[in-house]
């Protein structure tokens, strides 16, 4: 679908004729934390999306390199005004890892004081992981949205993978975070993992999402950084078991 360069303008995830939309896909370890090894390993995407006319932005699981995700803001003429967190786990927000510890979004919050959005189920886990205040975080529901400037960020409540785990549908395209990638999904043998909510949320809270728009995953685990939900529903495993009994059987269940 793209080439994941991460450059703005001919960004990824931009659309012919769309002039307001900020949208860009940034690869931990290759556009930011260039210098981190567990970035280089974990091939995260952050997303970055805003308005042009207004210089709003949010960012999407800053981790690992808060100065170099600011630094790219402001290199594009864009300021941070929130943080949208897809669900708690460090290598996306922040904390504590495998012995490393990882920037995210209290240090982002030093820096700048914006909101961090996160579904109701999740907002606990992500200010115990992270070291966030009560006040830091905004809980929402599933169908809740947040404006940047006049860009419309719906936000989808998605568990399965964490307990709040949340999918974002902006102009077309479905950031996803580790709810769904280009091949396979996002693990439930971690705290929190339930994959009978998974497979709901990927037939049943997803289904809405038409074919066309584009799918952006939370790490770079195929060939291509995004493709459409069509070509994703008719290739990727997980979308082959017909019934929930089948889906929880590849699990072992």
């Amino acid at each position: 679908m793209n080439d994941g360069s991460g450059s703005d303008g001919g960004a990824p995830g931009a659309v012919p004729g769309d002039d307001r939309l900020y949208f860009r896909q940034l690869l931990s370890g290759r556009d930011f934390g260039h210098r981190n090894q567990l970035a280089q390993q974990m091939v995260n995407f952050v997303y970055l999306i805003g308005d042009r006319q207004t210089g709003e932005a949010v960012v999407v699981d800053p981790a690992y390199d808060v100065a170099g995700l600011l630094g790219i803001l402001e290199a594009d003429g864009m300021r941070c005004a929130g943080v949208l967190a897809t669900h708690y786990h460090p290598d996306h927000v922040g904390g504590s890892m495998m012995g490393f510890d990882i920037a995210g979004a209290k240090e982002l919050l030093e820096e700048v004081s914006v909101p961090v959005h996160a579904q109701r189920e999740e907002a606990e886990f992500i200010r115990k992981v992270t070291g966030l205040g009560e006040g830091d975080v905004v809980e929402h529901a599933s169908g809740d949205r947040v404006r940047v400037g006049e860009v419309d960020i719906e936000l989808i409540h998605t568990p399965g993978h964490t307990p709040g785990s949340q999918c974002f549908l902006v102009d077309g395209r479905l950031v996803a975070g580790d709810t769904l990638f280009l091949e396979g999904c996002g693990r439930t043998d971690l705290p929190g993992g339930d994959p009978a909510a998974l497979y709901q949320s990927l037939t049943q809270r997803l289904a809405r999402v038409p074919d066309e728009a584009v799918l952006y995953p939370g790490h770079l685990y195929s060939p291509q950084p995004s493709a459409t939900m069509g070509h994703t529903r008719s290739t990727n495993f997980v979308f082959m078991p017909r019934s929930e009994e089948q889906w929880l059987a590849m699990f072992g269940r």
